[in-house]
């Protein structure tokens, strides 16, 4: 073990260094290669994602550089030419990224990140971004499709124990209050990033005292303004429910408050909140919010609301913070074209036996159209880096997949989703606050149809290639026949 300061530079794929080192013993470090960040397929077979962890990766690519210890090491695998160790030794990130921002509702295929770098430069930050982008972005869609089945009620992340890891933990917090949640469990997420963090008490709690009435009216004297009793320790109707009642009678009434809580953590959910909030409104506490938790997801949060439990806020852990049902995003980051020695762009082109795994070549940008009567999004248009839509105009789209869906878009509002972040090594985006990046998303999401937004078999939304991208792209496939 060693104290010095965790390097993330080296969080890297081993041939990112191999391939470098060729690179540059090639000539070609320094060729200008452009890069696509893209993903393939929503989460859970949904309608969209959520774009998130872009934040985290500029602060990576701020700080890359190469320590005398990691240049020792790679001595040490006696692989690398001297020269190659030396260009690391000075080593910086000169290159530009364009991206779209945390909270944007994506779709497969589109560029969510653009970088534009010299060859060595672009390589080596691969795995990282696709690091970050890929646990945020899977964790905050899996928040969205949570919070969405919540209808407005209060969905906390309490994952923390059951993350892959710290950062699993900790960023995922920060995914997830992006998503939509209103905080979580996890102190370290508050402190680092502010999401708001926040608890009561285990069932350990109830167990240390001599009763069950006991913890619940310690907890009330100790916290009267933020009493929230976990009832499920004993028997939730028979004990748990009636001794919150009365430590909420000779505690809090006395002192005027009316706002508290219980939680339930296990036994059914639908059947228990029913007749605690009849046994709580009996009892003149209308006010006593009922809290559950115990591995929740969208579809049992769903299937809960349809049975009328009475739940004013949802504790979610695990299947929330390792997304469990899908736990892969699945993001790429793919080689679309190089700069010659003239400056002039050549595209690249990845083909595959596997259809879904042809990339769109070129260096591109993304458009999305709005209507402009509603505001609601209609479809995204992949075209080339220097094409303009012109929105004061018609204009014909069509699926890149099956050429005869095509649809005119009329009295659109034609938007650039990826904004730029680097030039030529320097930050030029102002990093907006997380509460911000929440915003964002929720209004973003809101822009979708209901259609796009279903668990079950959304509506595809258009994501449409130009003319002349889907010709450049047909030209290449049979070129290299």
């Amino acid at each position: 073990m060693t104290d010095r300061k965790l390097n993330l530079t080296m969080l890297c794929d081993y041939y990112e260094l191999t391939m470098g080192n060729g690179y540059f013993n090639h000539g070609m470090g320094d060729k200008i290669t452009y890069f696509d960040v893209f993903y393939r397929q929503n989460p859970d077979n949904g309608g969209f994602a959520i774009a998130a962890g872009l934040e985290q990766a500029v602060e990576y690519i701020q700080d890359l550089h190469f320590d005398d210890e990691d240049i020792e090491y790679l001595r040490g695998r006696k692989m690398f030419s001297e020269e190659f160790l030396e260009y690391l030794r000075n080593f910086r990130f000169e290159g530009d990224i364009w991206a779209v921002p945390e909270g944007t509702p994506v779709f497969p295929r589109e560029p969510l990140m653009v970088v534009r770098a010299p060859a060595i430069q672009a390589q080596l930050i691969e795995t990282y971004v696709l690091l970050e982008i890929n646990h945020q972005s899977l964790i905050a869609t899996k928040a969205n499709r949570i919070c969405r089945a919540a209808e407005g009620r209060v969905v906390l992340e309490f994952g923390s124990r059951r993350a892959q890891g710290i950062d699993g933990a900790v960023t995922g917090a920060r995914a997830a209050y992006i998503g939509g949640c209103a905080g979580t469990a996890c102190a370290l997420s508050d402190t680092r990033y502010g999401v708001p963090a926040g608890g009561t008490m285990a069932h350990s709690w109830v167990q240390m005292f001599d009763s069950e009435y006991e913890a619940f009216k310690a907890y009330c004297e100790t916290y009267p303004t933020n009493a929230t009793l976990l009832v499920d320790t004993y028997n939730s109707l028979k004990s748990g429910v009636p001794n919150a009642i009365r430590a909420f009678n000779e505690v809090l009434k006395p002192l005027g408050i009316t706002k508290c809580g219980i939680r339930f953590d296990s036994g059914d959910m639908a059947y228990l909140t029913r007749k605690a909030r009849a046994m709580l409104d009996e009892a003149g506490w209308p006010e006593c919010r009922i809290t559950v938790s115990n591995s929740l997801d969208e579809r049992l949060i769903t299937e809960l609301l349809l049975q009328g439990a009475k739940i004013d806020s949802f504790g979610v852990g695990e299947r929330l913070i390792t997304a469990k049902s899908d736990p892969v995003f699945g993001g790429v980051y793919k080689l679309c074209a190089v700069e010659n020695n003239e400056g002039e762009i050549i595209p690249k082109i990845k083909i595959s036996e596997n259809v879904g795994k042809i990339t769109n070549p070129g260096f591109k940008k993304v458009y999305r159209f709005f209507d402009r009567e509603n505001g609601m999004a209609e479809a995204d248009y992949i075209c080339m880096h220097d094409e303009t839509v012109d929105d004061t105009k018609p204009l014909e789209i069509c699926d890149p997949e099956a050429r005869w869906k095509r649809k005119t878009m009329d009295n659109f509002k034609a938007q650039e989703l990826l904004v730029p972040i680097f030039e030529k090594g320097k930050l030029v985006y102002e990093l907006p606050t997380l509460d911000d990046i929440r915003r964002r998303c929720a209004y973003e999401v809101s822009t979708l149809w209901p259609e796009v937004k279903r668990f079950d078999f959304p509506h595809q939304y258009y994501v449409d290639l130009s003319e002349r991208l889907m010709a450049l792209k047909d030209d290449m496939l049979k070129a290299k026949r």
